[in-house]
């Protein structure tokens, strides 16, 4: 850890872009600082453990080793160097999966030098401050120093802290809190502390998670410490990232929670224009692929590509790659609207909408000789307000997916039903199942199972991710149950309105 007077701090900076390490040498040099550099993740680690370094500044997109793996190692084998975190690529799952991590802070490139400068002037005072910290502990120790006088300084270094901190007691009540806490949140500089936490956050959602923590709610057996995290927004264009974590006593006790609040709204501005660029692009590419589908479908039914085994073997590939083209568009337009909350709302009839989904991918099921049955209770559904198309793209993907992954002669089932006041779908398919390690990941953007057994099975990655949005947007969750080689059974559950 960085000592005042005793040498200057060190830099190592971990970038594969020339340019950019020769430039930050440049900058910090003129600091002062100590610097080397490494031009991927793996040699950035062999300098760690050659060297002593109090500062890494990490780009996230590299060859071989990635920048979030190479976080993760340095947190375990040095966690007292700080990182922080240089990538054109941010976006707010990168934000917070890299904070999850330990990451310090971000800066997006392209970067001023005055921008790099500030930065590693707030992390190098933060590790000043971690070494006060860590010299007045050991002085307490020596010298048993009188505990008000340690309560001061705590709160000194609590005080100067980038971060917005509060800190309340076992009933959610604030104790001490920062004024980067007051700015972020838009208190008032001189409003005091002791009131319950809902008085100066307006987040309700925020508020319930500080007083479960604070209370010992959730926590798991035998674990010394319980962290959450919460996204809110105090105005209109700013979004804080709130990190809740459970403060126990020597026996083990609760004595309230700790909350650290970040901004993170240029990521959240990021991440919009993404979508929006995504948006843009899918809709200028989705009518000419159709066009082009069309087409090569028109050639292939008129038997012009018959007089030629290779031609029609050319024209059908093509036909199924521009289907595929297709699928990952609307995929891609569902992502970005689901992400967008677009979507007109509007009474749905639960019976008609899943008859509906049944039929569509009814000739793929007939194609393979497959069983497509659809069970619905005897008393009609309640209808349920919401996006009818978004509510049908769940079902869809996942009646599909049942037929994609479900070989010749099998059965798959859409089993349709109410209980303890929610909509519950199921659909249930003899195929080829899934491995118990990919349960937990099928829902992520873009993932796939890949074997000999799914590699001919084309889609996107996008389908299970859409269903999980759109569920949990509805205030329900998904379910799944699978043996390989026996089927797959997702169920969904969404809350129905009170009647």
């Amino acid at each position: 850890m960085l000592e005042a007077g005793k040498r200057p701090a060190a830099v190592l900076v971990v970038d594969d872009e020339k340019d950019i390490r020769d430039g930050c040498e440049r900058i910090l040099t003129r600091m002062d600082l100590m610097v080397a550099k490494a031009d991927h993740g793996l040699a950035g680690l062999e300098e760690l453990e050659r060297g002593r370094y109090d500062l890494v500044l990490l780009d996230l997109k590299m060859p071989g080793l990635d920048g979030l793996e190479v976080l993760k190692r340095i947190g375990l084998d040095h966690p007292e160097i700080l990182v922080v975190i240089i990538t054109g690529f941010a976006t707010i799952e990168t934000a917070i999966e890299a904070m999850k991590l330990g990451a310090y802070d971000f800066i997006s490139k392209p970067f001023r030098p005055d921008q790099l400068r500030l930065t590693v002037d707030r992390a190098l005072e933060k590790l000043r401050l971690q070494a006060q910290a860590q010299r007045l502990e050991e002085e307490k120790k020596r010298t048993l120093l009188d505990l008000s006088t340690q309560k001061s300084r705590t709160r000194a270094i609590i005080e100067a802290l980038p971060y917005g901190v509060a800190v309340t007691n076992t009933v959610g009540q604030v104790a001490l809190m920062n004024p980067a806490f007051n700015l972020l949140l838009g208190l008032d500089r001189d409003i005091p502390a002791g009131r319950p936490l809902s008085e100066y956050v307006n987040d309700r959602e925020l508020c319930r998670l500080v007083e479960e923590v604070s209370q010992g709610g959730g926590t798991r057996p035998g674990a010394e410490q319980e962290s959450a995290a919460v996204e809110f927004s105090p105005g209109r264009e700013n979004y804080l990232l709130a990190q809740c974590t459970r403060v126990l006593n020597e026996e083990g006790e609760g004595l309230g929670a700790v909350l650290v609040v970040t901004d993170i709204t240029q990521y959240k501005m990021l991440d919009r224009l993404k979508n929006e660029f995504l948006a843009k692009v899918s809709h200028e590419l989705r009518s000419p692929l159709s066009t082009i589908h069309l087409q090569l479908g028109l050639l292939l039914n008129d038997g012009i590509a018959a007089q030629s085994s290779k031609g029609q073997n050319l024209l059908s590939r093509a036909h199924e790659r521009t289907m595929g083209l297709i699928t990952m568009i609307r995929d891609l337009l569902d992502m970005s609207r689901i992400e967008a909350g677009a979507g007109e709302e509007r009474e749905v009839d639960l019976n008609g909408l899943l008859e509906a989904v049944v039929e569509s991918v009814r000739p793929q099921a007939d194609k393979k000789g497959q069983g497509l049955s659809l069970e619905l209770p005897e008393k009609p559904l309640p209808p349920l307000t919401c996006d009818p198309t978004s509510l049908e793209s769940v079902f869809t993907n996942l009646a599909a997916n049942a037929v994609n992954y479900t070989p010749e002669g099998g059965r798959i089932t859409v089993r349709a039903g109410l209980g303890e006041g929610r909509l519950k779908v199921e659909v249930a398919d003899t195929g080829l199942g899934i491995e118990p390690e990919h349960l937990e990941t099928i829902f992520e953007k873009f993932y796939r199972v890949k074997n000999e057994k799914t590699r001919y099975i084309t889609g996107t990655g996008l389908g299970l991710a859409i269903v999980k949005a759109t569920v949990e947007n509805l205030g329900g969750r998904v379910e799944v149950a699978s043996r390989p080689g026996e089927g797959s059974t997702f169920t969904v559950l969404i809350p129905l309105p009170e009647r």
